[in-house]
């Protein structure tokens, strides 16, 4: 994969509206190959149901979010490691192209099982110093249709914008800028995001 860089036009839509979407961000022989690998991780029951908030303060509430989740740590030879590595190249370019000064990041497979499950509208910034500054999912559901549902509802200045989960999908936005949600998913989602911190203060805003 050649180095990863990020356009002038979703440069320009970040720090204008707060997110961008690129589509193709593997190629469909990777991104099939992701999508085998979370739906393995998904099918084995290794997944945990999602909390809400963290640390001491952290509690399961259907009520908010029910999809269930699972750490992806870098690990060579494998389709999701090949993941791990992109996202660490996609942080890269957005210090690098956005001003962004990231540094570390963390990622998550979510599995929404179907019937329903959602995550209602929040944010994706805590409170604090070490606090998540970029959000970035990468969608892995081959079979996607309409009424599958389960699309990402971003809350804008102008007014909302619904994001289909698509494979090889790609959506990136400000953590701190932009409130979004999960709509209920009548079919089994795939999602993998990474939250990337901040190094210092800088950034677009």
């Amino acid at each position: 994969m050649d180095q990863l860089e990020l356009r002038d036009d979703e440069i320009e839509a970040l720090g204008m509206r707060g997110f961008f979407v690129r589509d193709a961000f593997l190629g469909k022989e990777r991104a099939h190959a992701v999508h085998s690998e979370a739906r393995e991780r998904a099918q084995a029951g290794t997944l945990k149901p999602a909390g809400i908030r963290r640390g001491a303060d952290r509690t399961e509430d259907t009520s908010v979010r029910d999809d269930f989740i699972g750490w992806i740590l870098p690990e060579a030879g494998s389709a999701l490691g090949s993941l791990w590595e992109a996202f660490s190249e996609l942080g890269g370019a957005l210090s690098a192209g956005a001003y962004l000064g990231l540094g570390r990041f963390d990622l998550q497979l979510a599995h929404y099982p179907g019937g329903g499950a959602r995550y209602v509208r929040h944010r994706d910034a805590f409170p604090g110093q070490s606090n998540r500054r970029v959000t970035a999912i990468y969608y892995a559901n081959p079979d996607w249709r309409p009424e599958h549902g389960g699309m990402l509802r971003l809350y804008l200045e102008d007014g909302t914008l619904d994001v289909e989960p698509t494979l090889d999908r790609l959506v990136v936005f400000l953590s701190e800028r932009l409130e979004h949600e999960v709509l209920p998913a009548h079919a089994p989602r795939l999602a993998l995001t990474a939250w990337y911190y901040g190094r210092d203060g800088a950034g677009l805003r």
